[in-house]
Parts: C-alpha cells; structure tokens; sequence
C-alpha cells in the first residue's frame, strides 16, 4: 500500500519515507500541493493514507489545509494525517473538523511515534475496508445498519454463512431474522440451489410429516400421488425452519434423525432418503428457558444451534434509525415518484421512540405516512397519529406518546402538588381523575388545562430522568416547545436528573 508524503522539506520527506519503507509500505513524495493534487488525481485509487504538510513556500498559493479540505471532498476513502512544525491549536481544531484523521508536530515527532500513528492509521483503513464490505453483505439483503451491533452480525453472516455449520438465528419479532437467514444462504456455497423456508406455525399438526417429509401413494385417504416434502426442495440448499420455537413438543421428535443423519423417510414408506440439507433457525422465544420448562427437546436445540446470530432490537442500536428511515423515504420516492422527507424533530421523535415492532413496525409507520401525509415534509404529528392508532386512549405500546391535547378524562399520571384551591371552598367540587382529585370547578378550563399540561410533563421528565429530548419525542413535541413549557411552567429540570 502507498503512503503519500506531501512536505516541501527534501530532507524531512527522505526521513519518514526511511520510516515507511521499514514498516513494508511505499512511500510516495511530492514536495508541492498543486503536485500532490495532480498524482491524486491520476492515482487516488493506489494511496492508502496521506501525510500532509499545512505550511507551504511562498512560490505556492494553497496550503496544506486547502488540500485537505479538497481531498476530503473528492477523495473520501483517502484518510489524511496533518503534520506541521509551527502548529496551532487552531490549526489543529480546523484540520480536524475539516477531516483530518490525525495531527501531528514535526518537532514532537519521533521515528517511534512516527511508526506508532502510521500502524493506528493503517489498522483503521483495514477496518473501514472490512465494515465496507460487511456493510455491501447486508445491504444486498436489504439489512441497513452501521452501527457496531449490526457489524458484528454481519461478520458472523460472513464467518457463518461460508461454513456448513447449522446456525440459530434468535431476536425479537420484527428484527429481520428471515433477512439474516437469506444473507446466509447468500454468502454460502449453497447459494445456486434454493433456501426453502419452513413457516411452523401455519402447518397443521396432522400435515406437518407429510409436508416436511413428503409421503406415497396410499399413505393415507387422500394421498393419490407420491409428494416430494420441503426437505427434498431444499435438497443442496438451506432449510429455514422459522419461528422453530414454536413448534409443539409432539412434533419435535420428527426432526431428531433428519438433523443428525441428513435423511428423512416419507410418510408410509420404510426407506430412508439422504438429503444434503443445511438447517437455519429462526425463534423470538427463550429456548433455554423452554428446555427447562421441558416444552424444548436439548437435543434439537443443540443440534440446530453450532452457531448463534443474535440480532439486536432497534432500541438498542437507535444509531441506525437514520439509515433506515432515509432507506425506506429513498425507496417511496423512487416507486411514488415522489420528493418527500422527514423534519429533523420527526426524526428525532423516530430515534427516541422504543419500537417494540423493531424495523417492521417502522417501515410499517413510514410507509403509511408517506403515503397518508399531504405535506412533502413528515412532522411529528404525523407520525403521532399514525402509531396512535393501535392503541387505547392515545397509549402507544412501548411508550407513552400522548398528545397535550388529549382530553382530560385520558390522564391517569398525576404526582405534582396540586396547587392552591380558590377561597370560596364551599362552591368548589373536584374531577377524579385516574383517582387523583386535581381539577376544580372554581377555576377556568384554560387553567385547569394547564395544570395537567404541567403535570405531564413532569411526569414525563421523571421518566426520562430529565432528558429533554426524549420527553419531547414521547409527549409528541419538539424539543424547543417544550423548552418553551418548561420556562412557563417554572419547571427545574435539575429536579429530575439523577445525583
């Protein structure tokens, strides 16, 4: 790999090519910007890594940082290490917002620590190039993610999938678990021949042998031809049993010969067949836990887990809620036709939502705003109505998302202390609400509006511990209203952060 030295010093530039050369890498010298920029311009695709000088000669018009900034932009892939003998903090502050990797002191340096910032460099470009291909790997599967969780499962895709191993693929509903089983199938050296999947739970009990294993003619009333089962259609292929936790205790015992002999006998026949099978998994139970519970044979799960995928939920890598979300607006504007996006409130009312339906239950939402939404522009509220609707009073599973104007009678989350009624006490009569007596006849509507706005919000905060954000995106808002409620009300958020 190619190291480009950009220095108008011959003497320096001999030096850390010395350095460079020692560690097995070529060194590449130009000793001016416009000859920096013109070899990457012919050669960008060879250079791994740049070291770049700020201060140039009087006899040139551009600086180290000019070429920065222009290497950034035409050449992303290329990571930059500045380096400079008279460097300021405010040098080093715009190099680094402007992109640079590293930032480095001539007189500071040694061959040492020249040799230590070259193989930290380099380790870095070796893991961009690896997450780049883990992330083409799952992208083609239509599994979008960067985070470091979803890394991990594309690694184990990759590891996995290149083997014969049988693997258990485990997660909560809607994480993706058929997508991961297809990318494994992908990856293997079975994928000329077909990935049958097995949906357990919509095969009848007294159909199941006869649909995985196939039967003869005569077997039983009704059976007037040989039949072929799953298992012969994914003969060289991958058998997907999905959700393999729900499968009846019963009908477990079926699987036993096939899993660890790689034959099945058709149903009213007493010859057994091989079958060149490899088995994918996939459950959102605690199967550990129904073994214990005697309702999952041991021996099954171990022969259908050599290997396990967990698949994270989307509330613990909320980090990738943007690329999805962008994933599935990019897709509706493509097939619709259409120009729309997501303001950055909605956004961030997506991100802090907890998804119980994970990725689906999001692409479900978007697809309906998208499509339900006039505006070229999803808002918050948009999206509040829409998960609204699969609840009872306003509740959204997993969170709370009431409106603030959600009437009266709906709220049931009442600690604050309620304020100081009016003197003519012997006219004043109470609302029980969720059997807290908060609002008075004595008072106008507005105010007692206000109360429970301010009752909410504080009960929100409490939630939240004091996260603002978060309190905004479950109480449907954006951050700066209810910044705005909290100067109103004379609320100290202090009051609810942890000490």
């Amino acid at each position: 790999m190619k190291i480009l030295i950009v220095d108008d010093n011959n003497d320096f530039c001999s030096t850390i090519a010395d350095v460079v050369r020692s560690q097995g890498w070529t060194p590449e010298v130009r000793n001016s910007p416009e000859a920096a920029l013109a070899h990457l311009e012919e050669a960008s695709r060879t250079v791994g890594l740049m070291l770049l000088d700020i201060e140039f000669g009087s006899e040139s018009s551009m600086s180290g940082l000019d070429i920065l900034d222009r290497s950034v932009r035409l050449y992303p892939q290329i990571p930059v290490i500045m380096i400079s003998g008279k460097g300021t903090i405010e040098s080093a502050v715009r190099a680094t917002k402007l992109g640079a990797l590293n930032f480095i002191d001539k007189s500071s340096l040694t061959n040492d620590r020249l040799v230590g910032v070259l193989h930290s460099a380099m380790e870095r470009v070796r893991q961009d190039t690896s997450n780049d291909e883990l992330r083409r790997v799952i992208e083609m599967q239509g599994i979008i993610g960067r985070s470091a969780l979803m890394m991990d499962v594309a690694d184990k895709i990759l590891r996995y999938g290149r083997t014969d191993l049988n693997v258990l693929i485990t997660g909560e509903t809607g994480t993706g678990k058929k997508l991961v089983a297809t990318a494994l199938h992908g990856v293997s050296k079975r994928n000329k021949h077909a990935i049958i999947t097995v949906d357990i739970p919509n095969i009848p009990r007294e159909l199941f042998q006869s649909e995985l294993f196939g039967h003869v003619k005569g077997a039983f009333s009704g059976a007037m031809d040989n039949k072929r089962g799953l298992f012969h259609q994914a003969h060289k292929g991958t058998l997907f049993l999905d959700e393999i936790g729900d499968m009846p205790l019963e009908l477990q015992a079926n699987l036993l010969l096939p899993t660890e002999q790689k034959a099945v006998r058709r149903v009213g026949s007493v010859e057994t067949e091989p079958v060149d099978i490899r088995f994918v998994s996939a459950t959102d139970r605690d199967l550990v836990g129904a073994m214990g519970e005697g309702r999952f044979r041991e021996q099954l799960y171990h022969r259908l887990r050599e290997c396990e995928i967990y698949i994270p939920s989307l509330r613990e890598r909320s980090e990738d809620i943007p690329l999805i979300v962008e994933h599935y607006i990019a897709k509706h504007n493509k097939e619709m036709g259409d120009s729309k996006s997501v303001a950055p409130a909605a956004m961030e009312y997506l991100c802090n939502y907890e998804w119980p339906g994970n990725v689906r239950e999001l692409a479900s939402v978007l697809r309906v705003a998208l499509q339900t939404t006039a505006n070229q522009q999803l808002e918050i509220t948009d999206l509040h109505r829409i998960l609204a609707r699969s609840t009872s009073g306003g509740r959204v599973v997993g969170i709370s998302v009431q409106p603030m104007s959600a009437p009266i009678s709906s709220v049931h989350e009442t600690t604050a202390q309620q304020p100081q009624a009016s003197s003519n006490t012997s006219a004043s009569a109470t609302v029980a609400t969720g059997g807290t007596d908060m609002l008075s006849a004595d008072r106008s509507l507005k105010d007692d509006l206000a109360l429970v706005d301010k009752l909410k919000i504080e009960k929100t905060l409490e939630r939240t511990a004091g996260n603002v954000s978060k309190a905004a995106a479950i109480l449907g808002v954006s951050r700066e209203t209810l910044h705005n409620k909290i100067r109103k009300y004379d609320i100290d958020v202090q009051n609810f952060r942890a000490k």
